[in-house]
């Protein structure tokens, strides 16, 4: 069982320890690899509309997301949301679990889509879990992501309805 909670402040620590190693990887988010503490908890913690904490049997922070509306004004039903699993808990559904309860939360916060702006056309897992959960890849930014490794790589645009979703 997963247990996902909102997040309180004093979750930062945590957090951020699991933020801070992917954001420093630049495989998968484009946050500046260098991106500073509080810089990073200003975008995780303080814009966004809700931000949350996966919990695991042992009562430790194992992986975290967050919604916010992905523009402001006409496209303010639309939530944009980031998601990241702490390295040792990777492989144990905790993505595919964020990614249900956060189209939930979005569907009762008022969202009525869900858009995921810049995939990094390599996170083939994330690519391959976010269709499994019924988005689509309805655009592709040639180049657009500067991967640390590979160059610059396409950014996938994916998108649902959140219509279809029963209001829990």
């Amino acid at each position: 069982m997963h247990s996902i909670r909102i997040a309180e402040a004093t979750d930062w620590r945590a957090i951020w320890s699991i933020l801070s190693p992917v954001f420093a990887a630049g495989e998968t988010y484009a946050y500046s690899r260098d991106i500073d503490e509080a810089s990073a908890r200003a975008a995780w913690m303080d814009k966004p509309s809700a931000t949350f904490v996966g919990v695991d049997a042992r009562g430790e922070i194992v992986a975290t997301y967050y919604i916010v509306a992905n523009q402001p004004g006409q496209g303010a039903h639309v939530a944009n949301c980031g998601y990241v699993v702490s390295e040792a808990a990777r492989g144990q559904g905790w993505a595919s679990a964020m990614c249900e309860h956060s189209q939930h939360e979005a569907r009762a916060r008022g969202f009525r889509a869900m858009q995921y702006n810049f995939v990094a056309e390599t996170n083939e897992g994330a690519v391959r879990l976010w269709q499994k959960h019924g988005f689509e890849i309805v655009g592709r930014l040639p180049g657009a992501f500067c991967h640390p490794r590979l160059g610059d790589i396409d950014a996938l645009v994916m998108y649902k309805s959140l219509a279809s979703l029963n209001q829990q």
